[in-house]
C-alpha cells in the first residue's frame, strides 16, 4: 500500500522579515547621490562655488581652447563642467568618489564629457605640472601647503582661488562676482613669476635682482654707474623694472633675458654661474 506524507515547515518571523528587507532592496534601486551643502570632505567641507563666481573664476584667467584647466577639489564638476563648455579641456581632482561620479554624469549631461574628466585622488599626490591654469576652493592652510608646488610649475601659469589667498603671495588681480551670489564672491588670481633672483650680466655691467614672488629689488649698474631699481616685477615670462630714467622690458628664458628699454635700445642679459 502506497502512503503519501506531506510535510510542512515554517520560519521564524525574523528571518521572514529579513528575507522581504531583502527582496525589496533589491526591487528598489539606489537613489542617486545627491550631495549636501556641508558635508564633510578629506580636507575641506563642501560647499559649490556659486556659478556667477565661476564664470568669473574663468574670465579672470582668460581660459582659451589652448588652455588645460585642472580643479583642485572639484565637487560637483561645476567649474571643470562651465570650462569644458567654452572649448578648454579640464580635469577635475576629488576624492570623494560618489562626487566623482556625479560629476560625470552631469558632464554627460551637458554633453562635454570628451573635454571633462575627473578623476579620483589626493591632491596632494596628484600631479598637476601640466595645467596651464589651476583653479580651487580650498582652505588658506590648504593653499598654503600647496604654494610650493604652484610656484615651480611654468612661469606664466594661471592660479585662481575662490575667497581665500596665499597670505604673503599677493594675488595680481582681486574681483567680485558679477550676478547671483551671496557668499563666497570673490576670486584671486595669481600668475606663477620666472625665477630672476640672481646676477645677470650685461655688455657694459650686470643686473642684480632680489625677488619675493613676482615682486623684485636690486640694482643695475651701467660703466661705473649703478642705479637702484624701482617697480619691479616679473609677471610669468615678463620682467619689467625701472631704473634711471628708463623702464626696461623683456622676456625670460631660461638663463637669458631680452627685451628693448623705454628709450628703445636693445638689452640682453645672462645670469651668471
Amino acid at each position: 500500500m502506497n502512503r503519501s506524507r506531506s510535510f510542512a515547515w515554517s520560519l521564524p518571523a525574523t528571518g521572514i522579515a529579513a528575507i522581504a528587507a531583502l527582496s525589496l532592496a533589491i526591487a528598489e534601486p539606489k537613489a542617486p547621490f545627491e550631495p549636501r551643502v556641508g558635508q564633510a570632505g578629506r580636507d575641506v567641507i563642501w560647499v559649490p562655488t556659486a556659478q556667477a563666481l565661476v564664470d568669473r573664476m574663468l574670465d579672470l584667467a582668460q581660459i582659451t581652447p589652448a588652455d588645460l584647466v585642472m580643479d583642485l577639489g572639484s565637487g560637483d564638476g561645476r567649474t571643470v563642467i562651465t570650462a569644458a563648455k567654452r572649448g578648454t579641456r579640464a580635469i577635475g581632482v576629488e576624492y570623494n568618489p560618489d562626487m566623482v561620479e556625479l560629476s560625470r554624469r552631469n558632464a554627460k549631461e551637458a554633453g562635454v564629457a570628451e573635454l571633462a574628466t575627473f578623476i579620483r585622488a589626493d591632491l596632494f599626490a596628484t600631479d598637476f605640472s601640466k595645467a596651464t591654469v589651476v583653479t580651487m576652493f580650498l582652505l588658506p592652510s590648504i593653499n598654503i601647503k600647496l604654494r610650493p608646488k604652484i610656484l615651480e610649475m611654468r612661469p606664466g601659469t594661471r592660479v585662481v582661488s575662490n575667497s581665500f589667498d596665499m597670505e604673503d603671495w599677493r594675488p595680481e588681480q582681486t574681483v567680485e562676482a558679477q550676478g547671483d551670489c551671496s557668499s563666497y564672491c570673490r576670486a584671486h588670481l595669481w600668475i606663477v613669476p620666472a625665477k630672476v633672483e640672481g646676477i645677470w650680466k650685461l655688455p657694459d655691467g650686470d643686473l642684480r635682482l632680489e625677488q619675493s614672488y613676482q615682486m623684485l629689488l636690486g640694482t643695475l649698474r651701467s660703466g661705473n654707474n649703478t642705479m637702484n631699481i624701482t617697480d619691479g616685477k616679473v609677471i610669468g615670462e615678463t620682467i619689467s623694472f625701472v631704473a634711471g630714467d628708463s623702464r626696461y622690458i623683456g622676456r625670460v628664458s631660461g638663463n637669458t633675458i631680452t627685451g628693448i628699454s623705454q628709450t628703445a635700445v636693445g638689452w640682453r642679459a645672462t645670469r651668471g654661474n
